[in-house]
């Protein structure tokens, strides 16, 4: 379900470009304003993992340096049958985790030195499975798929807002370019955190069936809510902040809309549901 909802998605993305490319420029105007997007996002993706460990202040830690954490990564990637990750230790008391990299030859675990003291080890265990399954799914892909789109959205919705819409037959109409420039971007934000939710509760599931603890992923999941919650991460950045395990800020009722992640209710109880089937 959340693999067609993901596809799904896609496809509305690609649906809004098209729709506001039919406004501005025809399909030669959308063939390079996507032709740009996919520029700056294959600069970000070839280095997503630099970028984001530089902003976190994360640092690659050996064997030596971090044994437990080492040893339930290394464990863990052998049962997925993924290669090794690179281990990251984040300098921030609020409990997180997340991965990044292009693809599971290149992926990056990290994890905050809070989160390290507040979870038992079975709930670590959880937490890390969750994150390579964002690697084993090649979510980091998805995501800039989808920020490709995105990004091709809002550029072709300020060229229509500056330029104004034109109707069937070449008039202006500057009500449709002030609504596009307002509404496109818009709707590209709301399509990107529906798919940032999908992706959560897939890694979920997935961390589920690798640890066969979906209690400890839920017990670790209401640890590190109620934390961030009280002391979110100040570190965290929104461009970043669906990368993590757990929303890094505080927000709810109207903001939960705006959510990269599903709510935390929701995703305790699908875990809560399923079979334990201790390893």
């Amino acid at each position: 379900m959340n693999q067609t909802k993901t596809l799904l998605l896609i496809a509305a993305l690609t649906g809004v470009l098209v729709w506001i490319g039919s406004y501005f420029g025809g399909e030669s105007g959308m063939v390079m304003a996507l032709a740009l997007g996919l520029v700056l996002n294959g600069v970000s993706y070839f280095f997503s993992d630099k970028i984001v460990l530089a902003s976190y202040r994360a640092q690659i830690v050996t064997q030596a340096e971090a044994p437990e954490l080492y040893a339930i990564v290394a464990n863990l990637a052998q049962r997925a049958g993924l290669p090794m990750p690179r281990v990251a230790m984040i300098p921030d008391d609020t409990p997180n985790a997340f991965a990044t990299g292009r693809n599971p030859d290149h992926a990056v675990v990290a994890v905050t030195e809070g989160i390290m003291r507040i979870l038992s080890r079975p709930e670590l265990e959880a937490v890390l499975a969750h994150e390579l399954g964002h690697v084993k799914n090649r979510d980091i892909l998805i995501g800039s798929l989808a920020a490709v789109l995105a990004q091709a959205i809002m550029f072709l919705s300020r060229l229509v807002g500056f330029f104004g819409a034109r109707d069937e037959e070449g008039r202006s109409n500057p009500l449709a370019g002030i609504a596009i420039m307002i509404l496109g971007p818009l709707a590209a934000f709301m399509l990107q955190m529906a798919l940032s939710r999908s992706r959560e509760y897939l890694a979920d599931d997935y961390s589920a069936r690798l640890t066969g603890r979906p209690d400890m992923l839920a017990s670790a999941l209401e640890r590190l809510h109620a934390y961030n919650h009280q002391l979110p991460m100040h570190t965290a950045e929104p461009a970043t902040a669906h990368m993590l395990i757990v929303n890094p800020f505080r927000g709810g009722g109207l903001m939960s809309l705006f959510s990269t992640h599903p709510p935390m209710e929701a995703r305790v109880e699908r875990l809560r549901r399923m079979p334990i089937e201790a390893r």
